[in-house]
């Protein structure tokens, strides 16, 4: 399992406890602190994203944001990922939270639902430069619950298909396009494996993370439209685990060979000894050495395209006194061009541009040179499906795709694991 995927998992299983305390702190009623004076409103902003790599690129930002509005300033406090939701949760419940702060899409979810966050409909109507078309439709809605945006969009990172043009040369196999299907990934896939000389043609996790995608890809749904049962035992389901238990083994390594291997496919990848990767733009930089030609298209589908996101939002606090100015420092932390260019120059996730041509100098950079598909995938997105047992049902679903690969029966293990799911929902 890639790098990034791992950490989702890890912040999943948070997710329970932030719930609760979520929900606590909506019951006390508490206001957070004024911190007006002078005719300045201090908006306090707490983010986990920012420490420690790109403090100096957030500091710039407020330091423009500040210049640009007088009568407002940003106090930046930072919290490691670890810690940061405990830290969070325990100050909404103490009546203490910041004005604004920083969340990612599943943890969004679950504040939205305990009611920690503002409806942003008002401030937005109070800030004369927010435009709202600046930003990706679908990376905005994102944020919305209930019909109401409680959250703007911050930062992107889109799943791709990473390949080594070199394997790709050397079988005399086309490269990878944007028009391919599943079929014509295992069609190359097959071609391009060599086990005599640890050459695989394909790399994809069998896990929960791409099975939710892969069913939307096959044109079904992972939950229901009112989100009360499990529909990932469908045909379409079927399909997708299908599709994924069908390469260990043939055209990627056994899940026995790849254990608990810290990076396999990373290493295996930059060994030159694999030819696809289903991985994100997140290894772009870790891959910017590798000793042959490599590139990455959007990943194939099969009744259509589907590509995991993983966002970054901002919200601010039901409960703070300074809701318009910290939305206007949200507003200018998610749009502006110093954000952009700080986010470009510095390598830090994207920022969810309706405009690509925006994004120009990431697009420019090489390797890969279709950075294209980063954006590409972004209007192709799957959202994660989240609910309140959020790694009980990741861990039902990674059991079922286990069983499965194991030569369990297939529609009778998806019907049990829809089954278990639906009791949770």
């Amino acid at each position: 399992m890639s790098a990034r995927p791992r950490l989702r998992l890890h912040r999943a299983a948070a997710l329970i406890a932030v719930a609760a305390l979520a929900l606590a702190g909506c019951s006390k009623g508490s206001a957070t602190k004024d911190t007006s004076e002078g005719g300045v409103t201090t908006v306090r902003y707490l983010t986990f994203s920012a420490a420690p790599d790109h403090l100096d690129d957030l500091n710039g930002i407020v330091a423009a944001f500040e210049k640009a509005n007088p009568d407002v300033k940003v106090s930046v406090q930072t919290a490691p990922y670890k810690d940061y939701f405990t830290q969070l949760q325990t100050s909404i419940a103490g009546g203490t939270a910041p004005d604004a702060f920083e969340l990612d899409y599943q943890n969004f979810v679950t504040y939205a639902q305990a009611g920690s966050l503002a409806d942003l409909a008002g401030p937005a109507a109070n800030d004369k430069t927010w435009q709202p078309s600046v930003l990706s439709p679908a990376a905005l809605d994102a944020f919305k619950h209930g019909g109401k945006q409680y959250g703007l969009p911050e930062s992107f990172s889109t799943v791709v298909l990473i390949y080594n043009k070199a394997l790709f040369d050397a079988a005399g196999v086309a490269y990878p396009t944007a028009d391919w299907k599943w079929s014509d990934e295992t069609a190359a896939a097959q071609k391009l494996t060599d086990k005599a000389k640890g050459v695989y043609g394909d790399y994809q996790p069998v896990s929960f993370y791409e099975f939710y995608k892969s069913v939307n890809q096959a044109g079904g749904t992972f939950l229901s439209a009112d989100g009360k049962s499990a529909t990932f035992n469908s045909p379409q389901g079927v399909a997708a685990a299908k599709w994924l238990i069908g390469k260990p083994g043939a055209t990627m390594p056994t899940l026995t060979e790849i254990g608990n291997t810290p990076d396999f496919d990373t290493n295996l990848f930059k060994a030159g000894k694999l030819a696809m990767w289903h991985n994100g733009n997140w290894q772009f930089d870790t891959l910017k050495s590798v000793p042959f030609g490599w590139d990455v298209v959007v990943e194939p589908g099969d009744a259509q395209k589907a590509s995991a996101v993983f966002q970054n939002g901002v919200a601010v606090s039901a409960k703070s006194s300074h809701q318009d100015a910290a939305f206007r420092w949200l507003n200018f932390l998610t749009t502006s061009e110093q954000t952009v260019t700080a986010r470009i120059n510095s390598s830090w996730e994207l920022p969810p541009l309706a405009d690509a041509s925006k994004l120009s100098g990431y697009l420019d950079k090489t390797p890969p040179s279709n950075r294209k598909a980063v954006m590409d995938a972004l209007g192709k997105q799957s959202l994660l499906p989240v609910i309140a047992k959020e790694q009980q049902m990741q861990d039902i679903v990674n059991d079922a795709l286990t069983k499965a690969a194991g030569g369990a029966d297939l529609q009778k293990t998806l019907d049990d694991a829809a089954k278990q799911v639906t009791a949770l929902l």
